[in-house]
């Protein structure tokens, strides 16, 4: 049996977990969960899965892991022998916190932002709701902002933790890719180069290619 990755092939966190065991070669086994049928909130999803959220992997001995962020330290650590480093060295505890830091930097001020403006004016629609307007103002606003200090950071090293990849810059290709795709410039390479060189190098990695229009491809 191999490792199975549960959920929705078009959900962003799967992605995110999909990108990561692609960079580790850890082969998988995907498992659809059918939104459309309500298969993520069944009694059967609930009991690995309590928030009823996709994605969570099942190990052969069958450990199971929720949230992406999670999975994807997980998988990076466990196979950190295999396929591209993604992890510091735990033991140069100056890294460590480098890595942290990054990592904080993606959920607190690219994902808070990000995340909003995509399900407005992505997946609103396909729930029937229409997209606030002021709200994806403000959030694009603050997205922004918190975009020029990834210049000033990107400026004086290749990556977010450093000279290194590492998970918390794969972090944010789903969300990413999905507010350029809203038609938002953020990775302009005449306003910021240095944000735009780091994503063009991410978003170029063949993990993120195989991966970025179907997490089970």
């Amino acid at each position: 049996m191999v490792l199975k990755l549960v959920g929705n092939p078009l959900s962003t966190c799967t992605r995110r977990v999909a990108i990561i065991l692609k960079e580790k070669q850890v082969p998988f086994e995907f498992v659809l969960v059918d939104f459309a049928k309500g298969e993520h909130k069944s009694p059967e999803f609930l009991k690995n899965q309590p928030f009823g959220q996709v994605p969570y992997i099942v190990e052969d001995d069958g450990f199971v892991v929720y949230e992406s962020r999670a999975i994807g330290r997980y998988i990076a650590l466990k196979y950190r022998d295999q396929g591209t480093p993604l992890l510091p060295d735990p033991t140069d505890l100056k890294a460590v916190a480098l890595f942290e830091q990054a990592a904080s930097i993606e959920q607190a001020n690219f994902d808070f932002y990000a995340s909003t403006i995509a399900w407005e004016k992505i997946f609103k629609a396909y729930f029937g709701s229409t997209t606030n307007e002021e709200v994806v103002k403000e959030k694009l606003a603050g997205l922004e902002g918190k975009l020029d200090a990834y210049e000033v950071i990107l400026s004086k090293q290749k990556y977010l933790a450093g000279d290194k990849l590492t998970v918390a810059d794969l972090f944010h290709l789903p969300y990413g890719a999905v507010v350029s795709a809203a038609g938002f410039d953020i990775f302009n390479e005449t306003k910021r180069p240095n944000l735009a060189r780091w994503w063009k190098d991410i978003s170029s990695r063949e993990s993120w290619q195989a991966v970025k229009d179907r997490a089970d491809a």
